[in-house]
């Protein structure tokens, strides 16, 4: 499956759908990352002016409409709850996202660099807890390495507050970063060396000493 002509079909079936009421569709996740598998879920967005009872059963219907339907996950929303939406999640989603028809950036003005770090202290914290709860009680590698996978953009989030430059795919922020940001994010990619306490415990330093840095 060639990923822009299905977002060409996707886009136009959501238009023909909603009309003038489409904001914005987009791309997010590793296709619009060009770091997708054959088998990598597609992430697209679509927001309206604003979200109806009755748009779910018709965007439903656009998606059976579509091939691979099994495959597609995303976000929807109104545009209104989109510009109220908590500003760290925002600069994480406008950058994240590769916008098919419209465009975001009206969100532009709604974080600034106090949300990027404030999005590097929620994901690390987030990853700090999980990570922490894993190594005592569940005890699961699978689990531990989603969190490595996900430290990702933590990682990223965390060189935009220290460069200004948002990095979108895994391999170039790869070579960019150093010492254990790097250790973690080769690990998210199946680099990893050592068992699980070892792994775990990695993981924490990097996470505790990111939320001791972006303390606000």
């Amino acid at each position: 499956m060639e990923i822009g002509n299905w977002m060409d079909g996707f886009a136009a079936a959501v238009r023909q759908a909603f009309g003038e009421r489409v904001y914005c569709i987009g791309l997010q996740g590793s296709r619009a990352r060009g770091e997708a598998t054959a088998d990598s879920d597609i992430d697209v967005v679509v927001i309206l002016d604003e979200w109806r009872e009755e748009d779910w059963p018709r965007y439903e219907a656009v998606l059976d409409s579509l091939p691979a339907r099994d495959r597609v996950c995303g976000f929807v929303s109104g545009r209104r709850e989109l510009l109220a939406w908590e500003p760290s999640e925002l600069f994480g989603f406008y950058y994240d996202t590769k916008p098919w028809y419209g465009d975001l950036e009206e969100l532009k003005t709604r974080f600034h660099m106090a949300d990027a770090r404030r999005a590097v202290r929620i994901g690390a914290c987030g990853i700090y807890h999980a990570c922490a709860h894993n190594r005592l009680h569940e005890k699961i590698e699978e689990m531990l390495r989603g969190l490595y996978k996900s430290a990702f953009f933590t990682l990223r989030a965390d060189y935009f507050c220290r460069t200004g430059k948002f990095i979108r795919k895994k391999s170039e922020l790869l070579s960019l970063l150093d010492g254990e940001g790097r250790e973690i994010l080769a690990a998210g990619l199946g680099d990893a060396d050592g068992g699980f306490a070892e792994q775990s415990e990695k993981l924490l330093r990097w996470a505790g000493s990111l939320i001791q840095t972006y303390t606000e």
